[in-house]
């Protein structure tokens, strides 16, 4: 970020940072409405029993209560967790499973939904990780069940959305819960939650310590342990990833399951996004409630920076009686993702205010006759606005300068009209009711630090 936020965690930006984060935003919007995904928003707040009925990690969980509290609203009784009290939510998955189940009724399932708000963690912060921070999530969600093709679709749709972004290349890395669940079953491992927790932490301490805890705290044997970490050892950019696993001489029908549905999402995304997607068996996600399909997204040359993207199959996390919601969604973590762009310069804001001409004045009774012409252009689509004073042209020109508009706008004595672009010095005759901008100028632009050096 180009400055440090005075309270740690909550980062605010510039404007024109905001308007890097503006076209992130705006480009995932476009790319999900391009696929039939309907946007909602949920309430900010969860009940406390709500956001933790499915292992999430209590002391991340922002609770929620007056200065002046009501008897009862305390969040934490006798060091537990009130379930009753109000918490902001730390994700959008979770509210989204409440709000299908209390609106089922509404819906046409498979419902799609894009959702994108702001969420509250307690973690310690550091870059890409914020204690208030913006995710974008998809979701598809059925009815009694929801067919698996759509687990290749929301990896194909999220590898588009990314594709648009100013950002570096990346991978989204792909497992299945249920080939780990079962692999590790058919090696004799039964506490599978155990392992995937465990495997969940090898990139951060590595082979021998993970083997270590699988032994210590899961009672495997060397040979189990070693068999587990050669299985999240596996990493293929093709389907060459089954017959890897085959070799390792495991047999369990859920590994098989597994196995057959990782397959055909690696071998749909080789097809429709060739370069993007690699099947990686290390992949676990620490969140209890998956049950298929996985996903982590990394940045190539920014891996230190975590996943950008990630979520997967989930089949029990919503449900009414004995009516089950299952579904798949992923999350960007539009913050964490912002943070990098601007942190590194990996891309920029062609101005830094939407304004794509200032309208000067000649003196202060000309300013009803600048509005005139400022409304056509605005009636055209052109984003305008008018100089507060009648200052001297120069001053004028600075102003619009420092502010980086790039036309300004002059009215003659005889009422004929000449725009000034103040990056060239060229100055020609307009008129409000016919000039436009070049397409690059009408709208602010952002490009990549490539793009940029390319068109240069």
């Amino acid at each position: 970020m180009a400055r440090t936020a005075s309270l740690s965690g909550f980062p605010e930006w510039l404007p024109e940072e905001r308007l890097v984060e503006l076209h992130v935003l705006d480009t995932l919007r476009r790319v999900f409405e391009l696929h039939g995904f309907g946007s909602i928003e949920t309430r900010a707040v969860e009940t406390v029993g709500q956001l933790l009925r499915k292992g999430e990690i209590d002391k991340e969980v922002y609770g929620l209560s007056r200065l002046q509290e009501d008897e009862g609203a305390n969040p934490v009784k006798g060091g537990k967790a009130d379930p009753h009290a109000l918490a902001l939510h730390f994700d959008l998955t979770v509210p989204f499973a409440r709000y299908v189940v209390e609106n089922a009724g509404y819906l046409a399932f498979p419902f799609r939904r894009y959702q994108i708000q702001k969420v509250w963690r307690g973690e310690r912060p550091q870059e890409g990780r914020a204690r208030e921070f913006t995710q974008a999530d998809i979701d598809v969600v059925g009815d009694g069940e929801l067919p698996f093709r759509y687990d290749v679709e929301i990896a194909l749709v999220i590898a588009e959305a990314l594709s648009a972004l100013p950002i570096p290349d990346f991978r989204l890395r792909i497992n299945n819960r249920k080939l780990a669940e079962g692999f590790y079953r058919g090696i004799g491992l039964e506490d599978t939650a155990g392992v995937l927790r465990s495997i969940d932490k090898l990139e951060k301490v590595g082979p021998a310590k993970v083997a270590e805890l699988l032994q210590e705290e899961l009672g495997a044997t060397d040979e189990q342990a070693q068999k587990a970490l050669q299985l999240a050892g596996i990493r293929t950019e093709d389907t060459s990833f089954v017959a890897q696993v085959r070799t390792l001489g495991v047999s369990n029908d859920l590994l098989d399951e597994g196995l057959n549905e990782l397959e055909q999402v690696i071998d749909a995304a080789v097809q429709r996004a060739p370069g993007k997607v690699v099947a990686d068996l290390s992949i676990a996600r620490g969140l209890d409630y998956y049950t298929g399909t996985v996903v982590e997204t990394v940045l190539v040359g920014h891996e230190q920076l975590g996943s950008i993207c990630s979520g997967g199959r989930y089949d029990a996390l919503a449900s009414k009686g004995n009516r089950k919601f299952p579904g798949v969604g992923l999350s960007i973590g539009v913050t964490r993702l912002v943070s990098r762009i601007l942190s590194q310069d990996l891309a920029k804001a062609s101005r830094s205010v939407p304004t794509a001409v200032l309208v000067a004045l000649a003196s202060d009774d000309s300013w009803d006759a600048a509005q005139d012409v400022a409304a056509q252009l605005r009636s055209r689509g052109i984003p305008t606005e008018v100089a507060a004073k009648a200052e001297k042209f120069g001053k004028q020109i600075k102003f619009a300068d420092r502010r980086g508009i790039p036309f300004v706008w002059f009215t003659d004595d005889d009422g004929t009209h000449q725009v000034k672009d103040i990056r060239s010095g060229e100055q020609v005759a307009a008129a409000p009711e016919t000039w436009a901008p070049p397409s690059e100028d009408l709208t602010v632009q952002v490009a990549t630090a490539a793009q940029v050096a390319t068109a240069v």
